[in-house]
């Protein structure tokens, strides 16, 4: 439950900063942490373990604690949502309970960790959900060699008899990873992540043995599927912010008066000015007296992603921002009009409840 929660409040963290999505084009970094799972393993023990035993009496079962993975990773997008990286990776469990193996008469101290790390190379594919969505699923699968350990894992049984199991083995591995990648506008190339991922191997044989007799001692062959929840960062490279668009306005035809317009754009649900906005004003403050311009008008807009009653107020708190800017650097209130036209005017056409960065604006038109 705790895992579940630190991962929907880091999600929700990222939701007032996310920006819009876009495909990775060039390389990137990534590193995340989080919980591990190391499933229960089947061992299977070969040899004079315990002293009498049958080979159907050499098996049993070991639980493990909750643990810890880290990875980090190097990888290149194509701009089409197609990834290639190649991943290093650490996980570490410690032992919970150990059953079976009948020379082991009711177990009374368990102890013992499992580790395991290695490199892997995976392919991603990022989900495109289009034009103002702040969010990108991605699935994957990997491939490579990771090395499984066990350091002293070791049950004591009530009779005296203790069996450890030791060593460390490299093996094939592989893995399938479910994420989602949240970008963050105010630092371009920067995203946080949020990952599942299943990391299994081939079965391992480890050194066992045995205080039941001199020299008992053989191979265990144990299980590795591992379960993660990762929270991580990641930056591409080269990302830069698209550039707020000014859109001077062709002359009427039939008057001699040259209208202007500037367009100052918002992020999602805000109607706070960002700096870049500030500019924009300030440019068409000072144009205002400069030409001598008779009236100014200020026009308020939203996009259709709330019902329209909310964005016909979210767009005259847009319009009371642009025009106290204005009135700050200089132009007089009475020379303004003042208006607000909710989401029934987008500048991109677009079905109710779509988030449109083009139709979150406040139109200055100079005259």
């Amino acid at each position: 439950m705790r895992v579940r929660n630190a991962l929907l409040a880091a999600t929700f963290l990222a939701l007032p900063l996310a920006a819009q999505a876009q495909p990775i084009s060039g390389f990137y970094v990534g590193a995340g942490a989080g919980v591990n799972l190391l499933q229960e393993s089947d061992v299977s023990t070969s040899g004079p373990v315990v002293a009498g035993t049958t080979n159907a009496q050499r098996s049993g079962q070991i639980e493990f604690n909750y643990g810890y993975v880290g990875v980090i990773s190097l990888g290149y997008g194509y701009g089409n949502g197609v990834r290639v990286e190649l991943e290093a990776s650490y996980r570490e469990n410690e032992v919970d309970g150990i059953s079976g193996f009948t020379g082991l008469t009711r177990p009374v101290r368990t102890d013992g960790k499992a580790r395991s790390y290695g490199v892997m190379a995976n392919a991603l594919y990022d989900f495109d959900l289009g034009p103002g969505s702040f969010i990108t699923p991605y699935v994957g699968a990997g491939a490579g060699y990771i090395w499984h350990e066990y350091d002293s894992v070791r049950a004591v049984g009530a009779n005296g008899i203790n069996s450890v199991t030791d060593g460390e083995q490299g093996r094939f591995a592989y893995q399938a990873i479910v994420g989602a990648a949240f970008p963050i506008s105010a630092v371009p190339g920067l995203a946080v992540t949020t990952e599942y991922r299943f990391m299994g191997t081939l079965s391992p044989e480890l050194d066992t043995r045995s205080n039941a007799r001199p020299g008992a001692a053989g191979n265990a062959e144990v299980d590795n599927f591992n379960h993660s929840l990762l929270i991580g960062l990641r930056y591409a490279f080269g990302v830069t912010p698209p550039p707020p668009v000014v859109a001077p306005a062709a002359p009427p035809a039939a008057a001699p008066a040259v209208a202007r317009t500037y367009l100052v754009f918002f992020d999602f649900d805000r109607a706070d000015l960002t700096d870049r906005a500030r500019q924009i004003i300030a440019e068409a403050a000072t144009n205002s007296q400069r030409v001598g311009t008779t009236r100014i008008e200020v026009s308020g807009h939203a996009d259709r992603s709330g019902t329209p009653q909310y964005n016909q107020r979210l767009s005259e708190r847009r319009a009371a921002a642009v025009a106290a800017e204005l009135e700050r650097r200089g132009v007089a209130r009475s020379a303004m009009s003042i208006q607000a036209f909710g989401e029934s005017r987008p500048l991109v056409p677009t079905a109710d409840g779509v988030r449109e960065p083009q139709n979150r604006r406040v139109e200055i038109v100079l005259r």
